[in-house]
Order: structure tokens, then C-alpha cells, then sequence
């Protein structure tokens, strides 16, 4: 398998595995997605990490493999393609991606479906495919425009160039930098601290961000409503509050 699923302290580590650069195949896109859709059901998974390995992210797609393609034949792939990331952005849970040298094209897609990204001091990110004769196809149009703002999206996709970690950091593309030996290590300890908090109210908190992005404020705000309403019907809420009335703030275990 090119993608392997390792889980340990309620985290789940989605590891990319196809050196030399773990270029993202068909098969690995397909296998990202039954992944994605695993962790999503696991109730013993309440964070997930993405790794690419101490050397490489994911530095894009395989182009040999996408060159064979004709018209006819990305028509029908570009959806599974985005269907395959749109599977680990949906993931109802704390995502954090752990990103060490290239993240491009593809890779960068990736780790955009994220809900937060560390960095190597030498990663280097971008989206490439306008050399290529393309523009991204995995969501990147979307999603960084939605992250970075849409001229600052403009400019990495219309010159295709890479941004080091600290530019990447600039402009909001990642949320963190750390020595290249401790980015996993990082990203766990993240993942592990949500990972003990309320899973619920995680899921709603995620989802009326990122639902909230896709709508105008009023619709936006009625997911919220909605959400923060029916939370009070929980075991979590319970525990929270009454863990702050007796014990002060900060001290409630979720299970």
C-alpha cells in the first residue's frame, strides 16, 4: 500500500509511502480517499495527522501516469481526484498536516484539506501546474484562495513558483515552523492534546467554519446557531460546565 494508517493515543497518522517523492498516482489517490472515509467512521480516531515521511511531503502529481490521459479520460478522473481530497477535508475531526521538504501541486492540495499545517524550515510549497499547461485540478483553486486571499492565490498559481517555509508562514499558507526532526513530533502533539477534547463539539466547531465559508453570513451563522444549540443536549456540555462551576476553567476530561 502507498498510504498506511498507523493509530496510537486516539490519533491517526495517515502515512504517504511511494519514494522517491510520493507522487500522488491514481491508485494513491483512490487509496487517500478509503482512508479518509475509515478515520471519519473510527470512533477510537478523534485526530488524524498526515505525514509524507522525514524528506518529502508530496511533490505533485504522477505526471508520467496523467500524460497518457486524454480529454475524455481526466473528464472522468478529475472527479475521483477531487473526490479523494475532498474525503480528508471532510473528515470530522482536528487535521493537522506535518509538512517536510516539497509539498507542490498535489501535495500542496493535500495539505490544504487540513484544517492546520506545520512546516519544515526546508519545505517548499506551491502549485506549479501552470508550467505544465494546467491549473490545479485537487481543489487548489478553491481552497487556497480561501486560505491565503485571492490575489495572493493568483500569484502562486500564475507563476507556478515555490514558497519557502517562512514566506509560507507570511502569508498564512502554513501555521507553524519547526526544525525538520520535529515536525511529526509536533503535528502529533497537536493532534493528541484535541484528540482528548470534546469530539462533538470539535465536529461542530469544524463544520461551521468550514460550511460556514461556503455560504453567505446569514446561513453561516444559522449552522452555528444550530450547532451551539444542540450541543447542550450532550454528555460533553454537561461535563464542561459543571467541571467549570466546581473545578474552574480548563479542567474538564472529555472521554
Amino acid at each position: 500500500m502507498t498510504v498506511h494508517l498507523e493509530v496510537a493515543d486516539a490519533v491517526g497518522v495517515l502515512r504517504l509511502d511511494r519514494p522517491p517523492m510520493n507522487a500522488l498516482d491514481i491508485a494513491m489517490q483512490d487509496r487517500i480517499k478509503e482512508l479518509a472515509e475509515e478515520v471519519t467512521d473510527r470512533e477510537d480516531i478523534r485526530a488524524v495527522v498526515i505525514h509524507g515521511g522525514e524528506k518529502v511531503f508530496a511533490a505533485g502529481a504522477d505526471i508520467k501516469e496523467m500524460r497518457a490521459m486524454d480529454h475524455a479520460a481526466m473528464a472522468v478522473r478529475s472527479r475521483a481526484l477531487q473526490d479523494s481530497f475532498t474525503a480528508v477535508a471532510r473528515i470530522p475531526k482536528p487535521v493537522v498536516a506535518a509538512v517536510t521538504g516539497y509539498a507542490l501541486g498535489g501535495g500542496c492540495e493535500l495539505a490544504l484539506c487540513a484544517d492546520y499545517r506545520i512546516a519544515a524550515e526546508n519545505a517548499k510549497l506551491g502549485q506549479p501546474e501552470i508550467l505544465l499547461g494546467l491549473i490545479p485540478g485537487a481543489g487548489g483553486t478553491q481552497r487556497l484562495a480561501r486560505l491565503i486571499g485571492p490575489s495572493r492565490a493568483k500569484d502562486l498559481i500564475f507563476t507556478g513558483r515555490h514558497v519557502r517555509a517562512a514566506e509560507a508562514l507570511a502569508i498564512g499558507l502554513v501555521d507553524r515552523v519547526a526544525p525538520a526532526g520535529e515536525v511529526l513530533q509536533q503535528a502529533h502533539e497537536w493532534a493528541a492534546a484535541l484528540a482528548k477534547g470534546p469530539a462533538l463539539a470539535l465536529r461542530a466547531a469544524k463544520e461551521s467554519v468550514d460550511r460556514g465559508l461556503e455560504a453567505d453570513i446569514d446561513t453561516g451563522l444559522a449552522i452555528e446557531r444550530n450547532w451551539f444549540a444542540g450541543l447542550f443536549a450532550t454528555e460533553d456540555r454537561e461535563r464542561g460546565m459543571r467541571s467549570f462551576v466546581e473545578e474552574g476553567p480548563g479542567k474538564a476530561q472529555f472521554g
